[in-house]
């Protein structure tokens, strides 16, 4: 009985051994040299792909502009013609914004709320609404000289004062240049009409712009008087 029993006893060392030496072993193919599953570690954002929070120029703490970026042309984009004379518009309401303006019947709208743009090839008409006081002629023209630190290609002539539908307003022409096109390396020369209009503390910023050579100004002309503050 004696031989029987000591080769029991020894065969379950014999087997953890084995075990143990299976666990230790590197292996030729690596499978048994790392854990099935290791901690997830966070994702690591580079500061090249890190997304960047969208900025608008500047209007400064007290001259009481507009933070309207300049409007500018599309290089690519084909050619605009002049408005036709029997041109049906139609009348946007932003109730979010609280004003009314009429425009072109076709024309593609894009945005909402505070910064609204109607869009056929390159005439374009944008309404950027924000909380200010009225601009002045002298505020206006400090608001374009620190916009050509964004838009280098930008020109403008002294603001003036007018009055549309009985109120105050300021009025000032610009104009940008676009990228070059790709194929041509042409740019498009914009000329916008700039008009700063406020009521109730608010202020709207309305830019009607046209391709130079382009006569819109009977169709820009009835847009901008039909706006109104609701």
């Amino acid at each position: 009985m004696k031989g029987p029993l000591a080769f029991l006893a020894a065969a379950p060392l014999a087997a953890a051994a084995v075990l143990l030496a299976g666990c230790g072993s590197g292996g030729s193919s690596g499978s048994g040299s790392a854990p099935a599953t290791q901690p997830t570690q966070p994702a690591q954002t580079s500061a090249a792909t890190a997304p960047k929070p969208a900025t608008r120029p500047s209007s400064g703490p007290s001259t009481g502009g507009s933070t309207a970026a300049p409007l500018t042309a599309e290089a690519q984009s084909a050619a605009a013609g002049d408005i036709p004379d029997n041109q049906v518009f139609l009348t946007f309401r932003d109730r979010a914004a609280g004003y009314s303006i009429k425009y072109p019947e076709g024309w593609a709208q894009r945005g909402s709320g505070m910064d609204v743009s109607f869009r056929d090839k390159n005439n374009l008409v944008r309404v950027v609404v924000e909380a200010g006081r009225p601009a002045t002629a002298q505020a206006a023209q400090s608001e374009l000289r620190r916009l050509r630190a964004s838009t280098p290609s930008l020109r403008y002539q002294t603001p003036t004062a007018v009055t549309l539908a009985g109120s105050r307003a300021v009025k000032v022409v610009y104009t940008t240049a676009s990228a070059p096109n790709p194929v041509t390396g042409k740019r498009v020369t914009l000329v916008v009409d700039r008009y700063y209009l406020a009521h109730g503390g608010r202020r709207a910023t309305v830019d009607l712009g046209v391709p130079k050579g382009v006569d819109n100004v009977d169709a820009y002309r009835l847009m901008i008087e039909s706006f109104r503050w609701r």
